[in-house]
């Protein structure tokens, strides 16, 4: 063989190589949506008590970073939507401001991160991504997916069948809380609830090509929901079942949600009284009076902390401290003011739960900015925005909202209703 053959064959190779190196490069910036849904994948099997730290830091990082090099090679503007992007914005900064004005602490940054920094990127990065059909059905295929996963593992624990929770830090009692419910990855039963009630809503909203996937695990909602063994996930979503069939959804589906209350309640009477252990949990759930003794005493030593620093907060390194020391009787592992609106008080004051107030102010108006051509999943989606909305506040009053998949997911839709108004003529 020539020596020019030789090396024609040699650059050959090297341009192949570099087409293979090249090639995810090719593939993230051509399929944004499937690097979003894959990010939120992450956030979903990482919990803040959970051993590998960075992991979603890392899968936010290339999504922004992916995002950001197609959004200037084809020349997209940044979006910004005033009522939405100031108050998130501002709750950043506050939230920045106070962290550092304390030593670095590595757990204070994660929950400023999870709680406002990548909420409020992950919203302008939706409205960029989400803006297509084919965009759009990706992010249907991962609301089915993970709701029927968490629906799955809700059941596996319900009816012990341990062997099939996978993965298994979900039976650590060594991490997060409520090892003896269905937490789900989330390692807290508030968050799986939540979660579950969220998928749900977005599921109801899908197109009809998705039914008969979207029937069976409506049908088994219910009784993941009853696994969480929380009584506020079972009030929010009887709520929102009747919500969504009576005020929001077509007359068609209005039998199918009554039907998903009446299984919920039937599966919990087959449950109790054909598993006598079972029977016991939930008879001890529903007279359980000791966690709301506790909440309540939480709250008081909550609000004499506002009362004391109404306008600035408390230091973060101060702030579960002082709640401990003023919760006299209780031997916690850990104080936490179980509510987002007094938690934001005590953090940043009054400045705070305002600029949170303002900010779901302006997202319920999503529900009525409807442009003429949206598609008809984000039509649907945007009837039953406002009752997404009251889950997630609902349930905000018994527990502090820091779960970075739970916002996550709420503000995308945010970003893609967002999204549709802004490619409206």
């Amino acid at each position: 063989m020539s020596s020019k053959a030789i090396a024609w064959t040699r650059d050959e190779s090297l341009w192949h190589a570099a087409s293979l190196l090249l090639r995810p490069l090719h593939l993230a910036l051509a399929f944004p949506s499937v690097l979003y849904v894959l990010a939120m994948t992450v956030f979903l099997f990482r919990p803040p008590d959970l051993f590998s730290f960075y992991a979603d830091r890392f899968a936010f990082v290339v999504l922004v970073f992916f995002v950001s090099i197609r959004a200037m090679a084809l020349g997209e503007r940044v979006p910004f939507f005033a009522g939405i992007s100031l108050p998130m914005l501002g709750l950043a900064a506050l939230s920045i401001l106070r962290a550092l004005r304390e030593p670095y602490d590595a757990k204070v940054w994660s929950l400023v991160a999870g709680k406002f920094i990548v909420p409020f990127i992950l919203f302008h990065v939706a409205v960029v991504v989400f803006r297509g059909a084919t965009e759009r059905r990706h992010f249907e295929i991962f609301v089915l997916a993970v709701l029927a996963y968490l629906v799955f593992i809700a059941l596996a624990f319900l009816f012990e069948a341990r062997s099939l929770i996978w993965p298994r830090f979900i039976l650590d009692e060594g991490l997060g809380f409520h090892p003896d419910r269905a937490r789900g990855p989330f390692l807290q039963a508030v968050a799986n609830g939540v979660s579950l009630n969220l998928l749900g809503i977005l599921a109801f909203a899908l197109p009809g090509s998705y039914r008969r996937v979207v029937w069976p695990l409506g049908l088994l909602l219910p009784i993941a929901i009853l696994a969480t063994m929380t009584r506020a996930v079972w009030i929010s979503f009887g709520l929102s079942a009747f919500a969504v069939g009576f005020l929001f959804v077509e007359r068609r589906l209005q039998a199918l949600c009554v039907l998903l209350v009446v299984s919920g309640v039937l599966a919990g009477l087959a449950v109790g009284f054909s598993n006598h252990s079972l029977k016991k949990m939930l008879w001890e759930r529903t007279e359980e009076r000791g966690p709301v003794q506790a909440r309540l005493a939480v709250y008081r030593g909550a609000w004499s902390m506002i009362r004391e620093r109404p306008v600035t907060g408390w230091p973060a390194r101060r702030m579960y401290s002082e709640l401990g020391r003023r919760m006299e009787g209780y031997r916690l592992r850990i104080f936490y003011v179980h509510n987002t609106y007094l938690a934001l008080l005590v953090e940043f004051g009054i400045p705070g739960l305002t600029l949170y107030l303002v900010l779901f102010f302006n997202l319920f108006r999503l529900a009525k900015a409807s442009p003429s051509a949206e598609p008809a999943p984000l039509a649907a989606i945007r009837k039953l925005w406002p009752v997404m909305l009251g889950v997630y506040l609902f349930n905000a009053l018994f527990v502090d909202m820091a779960y970075q998949f739970v916002i996550g997911l709420l503000f995308t839709v945010a970003g893609m209703l967002c999204s549709s108004e802004e490619l409206a003529p």
